[in-house]
């Protein structure tokens, strides 16, 4: 049997390939799934750092929800189309949204419907200059329903995501770009290679402030700039006693390059590294012994 997902994993960072590529990588609910099932794995998988997700062949990232079969579920009734259909796409594109690894869209074609709406959802996302984004539900008689009507409003604007949701005509690259859609447009051939490239520029910071940026910005977005505060506060409090958040101080006071420990480890003795920090900051370095043993548990 086929792999609906691919997944392969080059210098700590996964490349998912949704693979149904006769099918313009149309999103059926085995290969939701399986992508769900995959993001699990990851999620807990230390030598995995950062994710790209891309489509299979030359023509599409993901044309959308596979019609056929939810065209099967609606003549079943609204529960059960709601039930495999609805609920499980948003399940996806909540998953891609609040995930705690860097995950970048890598849009190779064709990206319409819950193939938009992925990218949509997706913290960042680099476009092919032969993408092609629509909002396509509106000529079904149906609303978007993988969280389209919600994120692209927040992310292009009420008025100019309504154009797009209420015409249903397509969009290239330039103007997803404006839109917010996507962080940049690059040739066909540079698009796995600018992935890759971003991936990098983040994999040299902390993972665990990487999780944390992740949350704060997907948690607080959509609230009041008091409770996103709140969120942004919390996140650093978690940060506040690791060692990498220590040895991010020391690395700049030191003028030299971090090495951080990536891990969510914490100083063992809060008063130590204190008393080591405050000796740093009257330029104190006769304790140096000491400072290292507290800056990095192995």
């Amino acid at each position: 049997m086929t792999d609906l997902v691919l997944n392969e994993t080059r210098d700590e960072v996964a490349v998912l390939t949704l693979n149904r590529p006769e099918k313009l990588n149309a999103l059926n609910y085995a290969l939701i799934d399986r992508l769900l099932a995959i993001l699990d794995e990851i999620e807990v998988d230390g030598s995995v750092r950062a994710v790209i997700l891309t489509g299979a062949g030359e023509r599409a990232f993901s044309a959308g929800g596979d019609i056929h079969e939810f065209s099967a579920s609606v003549a079943l009734g609204s529960d059960v189309a709601m039930r495999d259909f609805v609920m499980r796409g948003q399940r996806l594109t909540a998953r891609l949204e609040a995930f705690r690894k860097p995950i970048i869209a890598a849009v190779n074609g064709i990206a319409f419907g819950g193939g938009c709406e992925i990218t949509e959802a997706v913290p960042l996302a680099i476009a092919s200059d032969r993408a092609l984004f629509a909002k396509p539900e509106i000529n079904l008689a149906m609303p978007p329903t993988f969280g389209g009507t919600q994120r692209l409003p927040r992310l292009a604007g009420r008025k100019r995501a309504l154009e797009l949701l209420l015409t249903g005509d397509w969009f290239p690259p330039p103007r997803a770009l404006e839109l917010g859609l996507v962080n940049e447009v690059v040739p066909h051939a540079e698009l796995m290679p600018a992935a890759f490239d971003l991936a990098r520029r983040m994999l040299r910071h902390s993972q665990p402030a990487i999780a944390s940026i992740l949350t704060a910005v997907a948690r607080g977005l959509n609230q009041s700039i008091a409770e996103g505060l709140l969120v942004e506060a919390e996140q650093f409090a978690r940060m506040a006693p690791t060692t990498d958040l220590r040895e991010g101080l020391d690395a700049w006071i030191e003028r030299r390059k971090p090495g951080f420990d990536g891990s969510w480890t914490h100083i063992a003795r809060p008063e130590e590294a204190r008393r080591a920090s405050s000796a740093l900051d009257h330029g104190d370095t006769s304790n140096r012994p000491f400072m290292l043993g507290w800056k990095r548990q192995k």
